[in-house]
């Protein structure tokens, strides 16, 4: 993306910003309370009829240590997919912004590249915020944990290029149900983020570990936790995830150009 194509894209970014404002506090307060009440009642509740002293299945660490960086994986991947269904849906059938946007010098691939920016930001400000409650619970150890958040960034915007060009396809909303239901769901469950992959059987482990979820858990909680035990291999999940939103921006490009200028 070029300089010429991001600052048109910027207003995009601006105009999302500006809806924004009316809602940050109780995003911010959403944002807070998410990992609070998870690490409270699963990291330390659940945590501590599963091990109190840390377990070979996770690395020696305690269970609260080891659902953390998961949890903040998988609510990023939410946060994304959320902000690229109906939103979305919304500005190209609803309420018609795209329509509006594209009267003017704007094209397909600046709302594209607004819309990533906007996921970018969202998931900027929801990764810091978790990662500071993590930290209320002595889970980061070293600086490094801080690239979690460029991790988590990653993954959020994987998930909503491929999301968008599903959206674009859409003409109500039952789609987003049926994606939610039989996609989002078990990728939160099965993609490494309440407990280690080995410990499914070989056919599910190979599965869960080639959906782009299991890469973006393995990148946070190795970086959150500065254990190559759970980074492994990160230029194979950086690539992974970097391929899957390209191919996800190419389609949501295609298809919303379909949409919008048919």
């Amino acid at each position: 993306m070029t300089v010429n194509a991001l600052a048109p894209a910027a207003r995009v970014l601006q105009r999302n910003l500006w809806v924004y404002r009316r809602t940050w506090r109780g995003s911010i307060l959403g944002s807070f309370l998410t990992p609070l009440l998870y690490l409270t009642a699963m990291g330390v509740g659940v945590g501590s009829l599963v091990t109190a002293a840390g377990s070979p299945a996770f690395e020696g660490y305690e269970f609260v240590h080891f659902l953390g960086p998961g949890i903040l994986a998988a609510t990023c991947m939410q946060s994304a997919v959320f902000e690229s269904t109906f939103p979305v849906l919304g500005k190209i059938s609803w309420r018609r912004n795209y329509e509006a946007m594209l009267a003017t010098p704007l094209g397909v691939p600046h709302l594209l590249a607004g819309e990533l920016l906007w996921v970018g930001f969202r998931v900027l400000t929801i990764s810091a915020v978790f990662l500071a409650v993590m930290t209320l619970f002595g889970i980061p150890r070293y600086p490094l944990a801080l690239l979690a958040i460029p991790a988590a960034i990653l993954t959020g915007l994987a998930f909503s290029a491929s999301v968008i060009a599903f959206a674009a396809t859409q003409r109500t909303g039952e789609g987003f149900s049926w994606l939610f239901r039989f996609v989002i769901n078990p990728l939160f469950l099965f993609s490494g983020t309440f407990f280690p992959l080995s410990q499914l059987p070989d056919a599910v482990e190979w599965a869960a570990a080639l959906t782009p979820l299991y890469h973006g858990v393995a990148l946070v909680r190795g970086t959150v936790l500065a254990e190559q035990a759970f980074l492994g291999p990160w230029p194979l999940h950086v690539a992974y995830l970097v391929a899957f939103g390209a191919v996800g921006a190419f389609l949501a490009h295609r298809l919303l150009k379909r949409r919008l200028l048919s």
